[in-house]
């Protein structure tokens, strides 16, 4: 039941086209940022600092791709609480893909060395550094569209700007699981040493767990 759920909504998102303004949107931020000959690590933490939000936009695309009879449909079948878990997973493997991507190209094209290019880093772990990077933002993005989208708010009035500022206050403040990877990567290439962000994303993923866990069970009782 489950992968066929994932299937639907996959088909869903790829044929509304609406991953099309987000996906766009992150390839001219990389495009912009992220120029051949920086530093690897630095390349990868702007990198991965944009995920987040465009994660965050992906799951409301996915929450809301249903028109409300089929979405009636979807819960009367497989039940609401699962139907939404879903579409939540899409919007996070979706992102999870396009990071992986994006790291893979960051890693190629930028200088396998640090801040100040004097000390050489190791391109292969410095692309696994980043693609843990990439992890926690689609996490955090995930958890961050969860609670600022339907079932906790419905309006788009409310939900798009909170979703905007609780991004961003998943970037800047301390203790949150992806201000600490964006640091440890910066750190890291100033010091010419490559971060191992096991601890962001083990917080990450317990944050984005509660997140999913609390709109899914909410979507169970309000619809």
């Amino acid at each position: 039941m489950t992968t066929a759920l994932l299937r639907y909504q996959t088909a869903l998102l790829l044929r509304s086209q609406r991953w099309l303004a987000p996906v766009i949107l992150y390839a001219v931020f990389l495009a912009v940022g992220v120029q051949g000959g920086q530093p690897v690590l630095d390349s990868l933490a702007y990198a991965a600092a944009a995920l987040l939000p465009v994660t965050a936009w992906l799951v409301r695309i996915c929450v809301t791709n249903e028109p409300p009879a089929a979405r009636g449909c979807t819960a009367a079948a497989a039940g609401p609480g699962r139907a939404h878990l879903a579409a939540l997973l899409t919007a996070f493997l979706a992102a999870s893909a396009l990071g992986a991507a994006a790291a893979a190209a960051v890693a190629v094209i930028s200088d396998a060395a640090s801040t100040d290019h004097q000390t050489a880093v190791a391109r292969g772990p410095a692309a696994a550094a980043g693609l843990l990077a990439m992890l926690v933002s689609a996490l955090l993005g995930t958890a961050v569209g969860a609670l600022t989208s339907r079932p906790l708010l419905r309006a788009p009035g409310r939900a798009v700007p909170a979703l905007l500022l609780v991004g961003l206050l998943a970037l800047v403040t301390t203790g949150s699981p992806a201000k600490s990877v964006l640091t440890d990567l910066t750190r890291g290439s100033r010091e010419g040493v490559v971060p191992v962000p096991v601890g962001a994303v083990a917080a990450a993923l317990a944050l984005a767990a509660a997140a999913v866990a609390l709109a899914c069970g909410l979507c169970a009782r309000r619809e």
